[in-house]
């Protein structure tokens, strides 16, 4: 009997922004729209190597996520040409002859998103997405507040988000998630309780809400080294973490990982993956891979990684093999994110041993902290380990 072939997925990286965000460390670029053409040329002839072996090794993959960057920021005909390519190698690749990706992605064979800044899309642009078969969109918002945007360096308005989302809905799409940040320069709780708000008079079917984190290299990390960045308290972010942690489940959302919520069935199957010791393959510049227990990550630099492309060559700039030691660590902070935790039996599976025996007294000391709650098959954090979630994962750490 053949072994079954494990579920996998796919991340396109668009390392392209009309400016970047001052909290972003994310590998992406601004002013470098002139690359646009042979960057995409280059894609879909990665596509079309590096994509198709893994196809035919292991058959079509379950997820497809675009992101970035800003992949909405591509002009029509370049969106079309990714997307064609895609459709025709992830999608189509062992279904009859004729059969249509956009029936294919509305049976929900394949979850497939495309990341969208607001006031990067128009209604013909959502169109040919819907069309080409992508069945989700992730909308960057961050904040309603127009005077929020402008101080973390955003490029469109409240308004305009808003707007994002009802386009993207007469196109079609019935799949939409929105991203929200919070402890923003000069942020007050009623700020972000209103933005809270505003998001679930939209109804996305999913949001996932971010602390703001100070990277090193941003502009903001930058700022704070020179005393020139206000942040909200301690106390006051911790506020808006409860306020989040109420008010979203309240109005119908399940919180089913530490940052994320969903309608019933809505989760983002792609970033379960991640979560679940999936692999995935990475294209584009600065895209990683994890495949058979090596990482991936390609060169960042967009030039390099067109030439290369162009030449043949290849575009790899790190390989590692994922030691078992790390495995283990990465499995279970990974799985713990999420509210089902880690699976007992899928440890054992994997590494063959019972979980029990490597971290029993971590195990111990989280579930006598409250942090942590075991059961029969799982384990998984209490509502205070999600909010403390970084002391659970570094308990699984040695």
């Amino acid at each position: 009997m053949e072994e079954a072939v494990r579920p996998w997925g796919v991340y396109i990286h668009i390392p392209f922004c009309k400016s970047k965000c001052f909290y972003c460390d994310f590998p992406s670029y601004a002013g470098r729209e002139a690359f646009m053409g042979d960057y995409v040329k280059a894609l879909v002839k990665e596509i079309e190597t590096i994509g198709a072996l893994r196809v035919e090794a292991a058959g079509t993959p379950a997820t497809i996520y675009i992101g970035g960057g800003t992949p909405s920021l591509l002009p029509m005909e370049l969106l079309e040409t990714l997307l064609a390519a895609l459709r025709r190698i992830f999608i189509e690749a062992d279904f009859p002859q004729g059969e249509r990706a956009r029936e294919r992605a509305e049976a929900g064979a394949v979850e497939y998103t495309l990341e969208c800044n607001p006031g990067t899309v128009d209604l013909d642009k959502l169109k040919l997405c819907r069309m080409l078969g992508v069945n989700r969109l992730s909308f960057g918002v961050q904040s309603f507040d127009d005077r929020l945007l402008r101080r973390i360096g955003r490029i469109h308005t409240g308004l305009e988000a808003m707007r994002s989302l009802h386009l993207a809905r007469i196109a079609g799409f019935d799949n939409i998630s929105m991203d929200l940040m919070y402890g923003l320069p000069e942020e007050r709780l009623e700020d972000f309780r209103h933005d809270l708000q505003a998001m679930a008079e939209l109804s996305p079917e999913h949001i996932s809400v971010y602390g703001l984190q100070l990277e090193l290299g941003t502009a903001f990390y930058q700022m704070q080294e020179k005393g020139r960045l206000t942040l909200p308290s301690d106390e006051e972010t911790e506020a808006m973490y409860d306020l989040m942690a109420d008010f979203l489940p309240e109005k119908g959302y399940e919180r089913y990982e530490i940052s994320s919520f969903a309608w019933p069935g809505r989760q983002s199957r792609h970033n379960l993956s991640y979560w679940q010791d999936a692999e995935y393959l990475g294209l584009g510049a600065a895209a990683h891979s994890y495949l058979g227990a090596m990482r991936y990550e390609n060169t960042h630099d967009i030039l390099a990684y067109i030439e290369g492309i162009r030449a043949g060559e290849s575009v790899r700039r790190l390989e590692e093999q994922v030691t078992e030691k790390a495995h283990k660590e990465e499995f279970c902070f990974l799985a713990l994110r999420t509210r089902e935790g880690i699976e007992k039996a899928a440890f054992l599976e994997t590494f063959g041993v019972p979980i029990e025996e490597i971290y029993d007294e971590a195990i111990r000391n989280l579930v006598g902290k409250k942090l942590l709650e075991e059961t029969e098959t799982h384990l998984h954090l209490t509502p205070l380990g999600m909010k403390y979630g970084n002391m659970a994962f570094e308990a699984f750490l040695f």
